[in-house]
C-alpha cells in the first residue's frame, strides 16, 4: 500500500514537472498581452455596439483571467449588452488552452475546440443581443471598478509580466498536481478501463456534471475538465459541456455585481443548457475526437 501511495505522489510530481515550461511560456505570453492591451481591448468592447457579440466571442478565445471579469463589470455597468456578455462568456477558455498545449494534444484537437466555442459564442451572442437591444444608460454609483473586483478575486497580478506568469503558472501547477494525485489514485486503486467506461455509459448525466463543474468560479474547473480529457476519462462532448458556460472570475464578478441576482443565475442556468446542448451535438459530428 505505501509503495502504491509513493508511486503514485512521484508520477504525479513528475506529471506536473513536465508542465512547468509549457506553462510558464504560455502565461508570459498571455501576460505581455494582458498588461499591454486590456485597457484598450475593454474601452473597444464598451464602444462596439451591434459588433459586440463577434469581438466578444473573438477575444473571449484568448485565456487571460481578466477578460470575462471585465466583461461582467461592463455589463452590470449597463455599458454591454447580454449578447455581447454570452458570447465572451460561452468562448472564454480560461485555462483549457495552456492545459492543452502542456498536455502536447494535437493542433486539430486544439482548432477543433477553440472553433466551436467560437462558433456557439456568436450564434446565441447575437440571438441574444438581438433579443435584448444594448442598454444605452450607465449606472452613475454603487459598481465598483473592475480592477478592484479582479484584485478582490485574486485574478490579476500586478507584478509586471515575468513575476506575474510565474504567479500563475505555480498557480496553476498545483491545481494540476491535485487533479494528477486524484486521477492517479483513481487508476490505481479503481482502474482507468473501469473510470471511463462508467463515464461513458451514463449519457446525459455526464455532461450534466461536466456542465456544472464548468459553472465553478474558478480557473481549476476548467483545469479539471481538461485534464480528465487529456487522460482520456470524459469525452470530447462532455469537455465542451462543461468548459462553455465555465467563465472562471466572470462568474463570481457577475454574481457580486448585477443586479437583480436572479438575471444572473438565469443567465448562467442559460449558459449551462447551451453549454449541454452543444457539447452533445460537438460529441455526434466529432465521435473519433
Amino acid at each position: 500500500m505505501i509503495r502504491q501511495i509513493c508511486e503514485v505522489i512521484l508520477d504525479a510530481l513528475l506529471d506536473t514537472a513536465k508542465l512547468l515550461p509549457f506553462l510558464f511560456l504560455t502565461y508570459l505570453l498571455l501576460e505581455w498581452i494582458e498588461h499591454r492591451a486590456a485597457e484598450r481591448m475593454q474601452r473597444f468592447l464598451s464602444r462596439a455596439g451591434h459588433f459586440g457579440p463577434a469581438i466578444g466571442a473573438g477575444l473571449g478565445v484568448v485565456p487571460q483571467c481578466g477578460f470575462s471579469a471585465a466583461a461582467a463589470g461592463l455589463y452590470s455597468a449597463r455599458v454591454i449588452s447580454v449578447g455581447t456578455l454570452a458570447a465572451v462568456f460561452l468562448s472564454t477558455s480560461d485555462e483549457m488552452l495552456p492545459v492543452m498545449i502542456a498536455g502536447r494534444m494535437s493542433p486539430r484537437v486544439i482548432l477543433i475546440t477553440l472553433g466551436l466555442k467560437c462558433a456557439v459564442a456568436l450564434l446565441v451572442g447575437y440571438a441574444l443581443h438581438l433579443l435584448h437591444p444594448l442598454f444605452s444608460r450607465k449606472n452613475e454609483g454603487g459598481q465598483e471598478h473592475i480592477h478592484d473586483i479582479c484584485t478582490d478575486e485574486h485574478c490579476h497580478c500586478e507584478r509586471g509580466i515575468w513575476r506575474g506568469a510565474l504567479h500563475h503558472t505555480l498557480h496553476i501547477a498545483w491545481l494540476v498536481l491535485v487533479v494528477n494525485l486524484l486521477l492517479g489514485a483513481l487508476f490505481e486503486w479503481v482502474g482507468a478501463a473501469r473510470i471511463t467506461a462508467l463515464l461513458a455509459h451514463h449519457g446525459l448525466l455526464t455532461y450534466l456534471a461536466a456542465g456544472l463543474v464548468g459553472l465553478i468560479p474558478n480557473c481549476a474547473a476548467s483545469v479539471v475538465l481538461t485534464e480528465l480529457y487529456v487522460d482520456g476519462v470524459l469525452p470530447f462532448g462532455a469537455m465542451l459541456a462543461g468548459l462553455l458556460p465555465g467563465a472562471g472570475a466572470g462568474i463570481l464578478v457577475l454574481l457580486r455585481t448585477n443586479r437583480p441576482v436572479r438575471r444572473s443565475l438565469l443567465m448562467l442556468a442559460f449558459l449551462l443548457a447551451v453549454g449541454i446542448s452543444a457539447g452533445l451535438l460537438a460529441s455526434l459530428v466529432f465521435p473519433s475526437l
